[in-house]
């Protein structure tokens, strides 16, 4: 079909007012890595991630004991106890102190492993939202290019339309130079131009509009030229597959992070149900300790003293310690943190539940859109097909003057609705044919390959 080919063509090539010298061409696979790469939103939800590895990694640590060294100096005056004779002694001193001390939980109730345990969950969940929340990004920036796409598609058409209107309006100037037209001929022919002129203006701001909010989404630094690679629509394959719900669905719950994350944040939540139990047992831990110090009284008239290594040396003691810690009453935190957990997860276990059943209600809906999308593109080739037929033959008779200019405009305006509702139906098909494709791997590789 001509009409759709000379829309390829504008497609393929922009026109010189769209693409300053400076500007970056982008594709759709160079917008989706610079957004993934850059964009504020999705390393902000890395951070959470990181921040759930390293929660994890303090419940791993919490296993071993924990070892403290401690050490003071002291100037005493007045009343103090001399620390070898234990004596009340009111002379000036000076003393040091060093201790070393390990303690090691036993039992706990296994909170510890079940922190472990649900920190590991929370992990893959922040995982997967990650991938969630770049899917998300991926699927915007998808719908904006696209919307480019179409903005550009009817801008190409305004343009197409408005260069037949002042191609004729040029054959009737010539005809009206020599008498062969009347002029009100010829100012019904402007008036037409001029109006194709104004759609022609506001497809191009359109057109600029699309552009910007793409930029926008992608967060380029200000002042940055940008502009994007029309693509071959023409050669991009309409498949005439059926799509069924519960075989995408089943498909999509297996595969899809939005699921898997809830699902390890369910987990997750059980396992804190474990934790809250466990800090209600009796705690058991065994530790050490190491002493040594230092005393020297630095009055006047006394004895000479043993050296600072001896001291050291002598003063060295050494204890070890069983402590079991029995939980009776705590105002109620306890028996609130368990109850608190298991409403956590049970919370989780409705979310899980409300995000399948719209899943399926997205699913279905994109599988009867794609279904009714084939059926209107299949239209809209037809209507566009009969329209250019139909406008080839008002044109001829407008050009030997057999129709006025007002079927004339009639015929130009329904061939480009024409031209428009076919672009439309294909970019949307195409568009609903990537996100059920989408739905069947959860990962945007798929959508960035087609």
């Amino acid at each position: 079909m001509k009409i759709i080919i000379r829309i390829a063509i504008f497609l393929f090539f922009l026109t010189p007012h769209d693409i300053s010298a400076q500007a970056k061409i982008w594709t759709l696979e160079e917008c989706i890595d610079y957004a993934v790469a850059n964009n504020i939103g999705l390393q902000r939800q890395m951070l959470q991630t990181e921040a759930a590895e390293v929660n994890l990694l303090k419940a791993k640590m919490d296993i071993l004991p924990s070892l403290n060294f401690g050490s003071d100096a002291r100037l005493g005056f007045g009343r103090s106890i001399d620390p070898v004779t234990n004596l009340i002694t009111f002379k000036q001193n000076l003393s040091n102190s060093f201790s070393l001390s390990s303690t090691i939980q036993l039992f706990n109730g296994f909170a510890t492993l079940n922190t472990i345990s649900a920190n590991k969950f929370m992990v893959k969940a922040g995982l997967e939202t990650d991938k969630v929340t770049r899917n998300t990004l991926i699927i915007n920036i998808l719908g904006a290019y696209y919307q480019v796409l179409y903005a550009r598609g009817l801008e190409n058409a305004a343009k197409m339309q408005l260069d037949l209107s002042e191609k004729q309006l040029f054959r009737i100037q010539k005809t009206v130079e020599t008498g062969r037209e009347s002029v009100s001929r010829q100012f019904e022919m402007e008036s037409r131009v001029s109006e194709d002129r104004l759609s022609y203006t506001i497809a191009r701001n359109s057109t600029s509009q699309a552009v910007t909010t793409l930029k926008q989404m992608l967060q380029l630094e200000p002042g940055t030229e940008f502009d994007i690679l029309m693509p071959e629509l023409e050669n991009t394959f309409i498949t005439d597959r059926s799509f069924d719900t519960d075989s995408v669905y089943n498909i999509a719950s297996e595969t899809l992070p939005r699921l898997k994350a809830i699902n390890y944040e369910l987990m997750a939540a059980r396992r804190q149900v474990s934790v809250s139990k466990g800090y209600l047992a009796p705690r058991l831990s065994v530790g050490g300790a190491l002493f040594t110090g230092y005393y020297k009284v630095i009055s006047e008239g006394v004895p000479d003293q043993d050296s600072y290594s001896t001291q050291l040396k002598n003063n060295n003691s050494q204890a070890l310690f069983l402590s079991l810690n029995v939980p009776i009453f705590n105002n109620y935190s306890g028996s609130r943190n368990v109850k608190l957990a298991r409403i956590r997860r049970d919370d989780a276990s409705l979310r899980l539940e409300l995000e399948k059943n719209s899943l399926y209600t997205e699913i279905e809906n994109a599988c009867l859109d794609f279904n009714r999308g084939k059926d209107e593109y299949t239209a809209a080739v037809a209507n566009l097909e009969y329209n250019r037929k139909s406008f080839e033959a008002v044109e001829k008779k407008f050009e030997a003057g057999l129709v006025d200019v007002t079927d004339y405009s009639a015929a130009i305006t329904t061939l480009f609705r024409a031209e428009t509702e076919a672009l439309r139906t294909r970019l949307q098909l195409l568009i609903r044919r990537l996100t059920i494709e989408f739905y069947s791997t959860g990962e945007y590789e798929a959508v960035i390959n087609n």
